[in-house]
């Protein structure tokens, strides 16, 4: 059944609107963004109930990003974020897409709606199945649903033609569940959202330090001399950091940010749990912008090692901590002998910065002790992303900045738990140790080839090699790369089975047949035959704590993920000694399992208990890097992008708007770069519109060259922004299109969504 993507424009635009971009991020416009959501979705009274549970020691993890709470004290009634708000009033929405919903809306009609218009149906409140050929969802039995899948699942060649799916909402309990059932069934088969995110971190810093996390803390934002913010942009992605970022600030701290794009929350910030604050002019954070050419950040980063080992050349001891470095690390004659292979004068052209600009930087680096570096997709999202990570690394252990208060790396992680996930054993490739623990706890004999990434199983799919699709949360066909070829591998499957609380694409590209299995939300309350459970989430630095849901489910037919795991387990395993039904009845019970076979969660059960929960441990952050193969913190050697453009290509990168997460779209504003209602736009540099003969708010379509394939995406309006030249920016997901799927990271195969060539041709 071939149904539209969001790969096609709609069939008008939507009217754009462009604004004065804002001096400030956050503030009352924030707040008033986000009470107006709330109001709207659910109600005052019922949201003013949510808004006072999202991450406090008694409430619920916000669904939205994984930035750490405060240790200690919280602030009422103002522990989140604006897109936090919008993203609890999307799940607690009166909205409802019920059986009546889908009978009288086809697949047909609802794909030629926006990812926006569609998001906004609802909670979806039943079961659905959408039988081969027909182009409405029915009303199916959860029993009846179950042995759909456990008879597809048991039909196959081999368990190795699934393929399960990860969003990072999943909860820790539910995730273990998850991978047990789908090991046990005889799989590795587990792409998650981590691949197209920070699996190129996870390499890079796995390698180098010995673990795939970051090592500070956010008590460490108060103790650092300078931090350094690359590749990101928290005022819309993570707005939260703000506040770290601004205590960095109120404690003398100084702070280096790095983007093609100058973002708002970056410049200046209003703290809105400051009434007093959010008048006036707000608080300045950045003390120096770089503004990099996309995918230029190794040929910066290599400058500034190269400007900091001729000053330590100049006066030996003044800029490398040679103590740090003699101890505690390995290659460092290799780092030095390669810098001297490069030129700066080749280098800086990759960058769009002068030297003068990159020696104040180096300036900054060299004069500072105590370091943070903070990235995320900016970096992660290149053919060289783990070399952009590596290069990260060097400089911090140059500087002997890691392991200590106030430094270290930062890895900013998107989904709430999409580390946790991670650390649950949610992998395509397992270590033999956790595989070893799981054998010996749940006597079977876990599968040791390893299994699909997300970039693998859309191959596999479109290849025909897997026939069922299980996704576990998520909307896999709009984060995903190259979105026609992604759509054309679902539907070849037999079976798409998605796990969801709201409408979303996903459920209108299919296989032959379809299921929607709605579960409970974030902030539901979630009853088992114990009793009333909780679950548990570990943030961005590596803090284990549990959420409470406080709202009575949407409906009385959906189940918890954890319910619903067992349920397939108990239907498609035939020989599994587990009791699945047991398990799932108290979830301390799952919290036992996962403290028999998971390092680090001793006495799990008393410890998820205490208010603000438990850090995980983390070897890069106790100065302990015997992990990796040498045994000792590792120097790399990287190599800057490899990419050049023609007179007439354009590198392009995705981002966000302000009004969305992820692939969920609250709104149509991107309120912090002045762009209102529309999403099909392109960012362009003034000097390169006017080269092209182009102006503000032409029609254009793109075009995406790769390995000689093109790819198209029509109908964008063309916007003049502070962006270096040669340099685009578009929103995903409909930009998504023209990322080829093959186009990806060394090493850790993340797909390379910053880096896409194209060419613009006025309509």
């Amino acid at each position: 059944m071939s149904k539209k993507t969001n790969a096609q424009p709609p069939e008008k635009l939507t009217g754009i609107q462009l604004k004065k971009i804002p001096t400030s991020a956050v503030g009352l416009k924030a707040i008033t963004s986000a009470i107006t959501h709330i109001k709207d979705e659910v109600g005052v009274i019922k949201g003013i109930t949510l808004l006072k549970n999202i991450n406090q020691k008694n409430g619920f993890d916000c669904p939205g990003c994984a930035w750490p709470d405060p240790d200690t004290k919280r602030a009422f009634l103002a522990e989140y974020c604006e897109n936090g708000a919008k993203a609890v009033a999307e799940e607690a929405t009166k909205n409802k897409v019920s059986p009546l919903f889908f009978a009288t809306h086809s697949i047909e009609e609802l794909s030629k709606l926006s990812d926006y218009e569609i998001g906004k149906s609802g909670r979806i409140t039943h079961p659905m199945y959408l039988p081969e050929g027909k182009d409405n969802y029915e009303e199916i039995s959860w029993k009846a649903a179950f042995e759909m899948i456990g008879k597809e699942l048991n039909s196959l060649n081999s368990p190795d033609e699934a393929i399960f799916y990860t969003s990072g909402r999943t909860s820790n309990e539910a995730a273990f569940l998850y991978q047990l059932f789908v090991r046990q069934f005889g799989t590795n088969n587990l792409p998650d959202c981590s691949n197209m995110c920070h699996e190129s971190s996870g390499a890079a810093l796995s390698e180098t330090l010995g673990i795939g996390k970051g090592s500070v803390t956010l008590e460490d934002f108060n103790h650092t001399d300078l931090v350094i913010v690359i590749g990101q942009n928290p005022g819309t992605n993570h707005p939260r950091m703000l506040t770290a970022l601004s205590d960095t600030k109120k404690h003398g701290g100084k702070i280096i940010t790095i983007n093609p794009l100058p973002e708002v929350g970056l410049i200046n910030y209003k703290d809105p749990q400051n009434p007093l604050k959010w008048i006036g002019k707000g608080q300045d954070l950045t003390d120096l912008f770089l503004q990099v050419k996309i995918n230029g950040d190794v040929a910066l980063l290599k400058i500034i090692l190269k400007l900091m080992k001729e000053k330590e050349g100049e006066n030996p001891g003044s800029v490398f901590n040679h103590e740090f470095i003699n101890e505690k690390t390995a290659g460092i004659e290799d780092l030095l002998e390669d810098l001297d292979i490069y030129s700066i004068d080749d280098l800086i052209k990759q960058t769009g910065l002068s030297l003068e600009q990159i020696k104040e930087a180096t300036e900054l680096i060299i004069n500072n002790e105590n370091i943070i570096i903070c990235w995320a997709m900016g970096l992660t999202q290149h053919k060289n992303a783990v070399d952009n990570i590596r290069e990260i690394v060097n400089i911090l252990l140059l500087k002997g900045s890691i392991g200590k208060k106030g430094a270290g790396t930062c890895p900013v992680r998107g989904h709430s738990n999409v580390q946790g996930d991670r650390t649950m054993g949610i992998w395509e490739k397992p270590k033999d140790s956790f595989l070893d623990n799981l054998e010996k706890e749940f006597s079977f004999k876990a599968p040791r080839k390893h299994g699909y990434d997300v970039v693998d199983a859309i191959e596999a799919m479109h290849q025909k090699k897997a026939k069922v699709f299980f996704g576990m949360g998520g909307n896999f066909v709009s984060a995903t790369p190259d979105t026609e070829f992604t759509a054309d591998a679902l539907r070849n499957c037999k079976l798409t089975v998605q796990v969801s609380t709201k409408l979303n694409r996903s459920h209108l590209i299919t296989g032959k047949e379809a299921l929607i299995l709605p579960c409970l939300g974030r902030s539901e309350k979630d009853n088992q035959s114990s009793g009333e459970q909780f679950i548990s989430v570990e943030n961005s630095m590596g803090v284990v704590h549990q959420s409470h849901g406080h709202l009575n489910p949407c409906s009385d037919k959906l189940l918890s993920e954890h319910a619903i795991v067992a349920e397939l387990a108990n239907t498609t395993l035939k020989k599994s000694t587990t009791n699945w039904t047991e398990l799932v009845s108290s979830y301390d019970l799952i919290r036992d399992k996962i403290e028999a076979t998971i390092p680090g969660f001793k006495d799990f059960n008393k410890r998820v208990r205490v208010k603000g929960g438990f850090y995980l441990p983390n070897n890069s952050r106790e100065n302990n890097f015997e992990p990796t193969h040498t045994g000792k913190a590792n120097f790399s050697l990287n190599k800057p992008s490899e990419i050049r453009l023609e007179n007439n290509q354009f590198m392009m990168m995705t981002i966000r708007t302000h009004d969305q997460y992820n692939t969920t779209i609250y709104g149509l504003d991107d309120r912090y770069r002045g762009v209102l209602n529309e999403r099909r736009i392109i960012f362009m540099n003034q000097e390169d519109m006017i080269l092209l003969g182009f102006k503000k708010l032409d029609l254009v379509d793109l075009t995406s060259h790769f390995n000689n394939e093109k790819r198209e995406a029509k109908g964008f309006l063309v916007i003049p922004y502070n962006i270096p030249k040669q340099c685009t920016a578009t929103y995903f997901p409909e930009a998504n299109v023209l990322v080829p799927l093959q186009s990806k990271a060394d090493i850790s195969n993340t797909p390379a969504s910053k880096t896409v060539i194209i060419t613009i041709k006025k309509r």
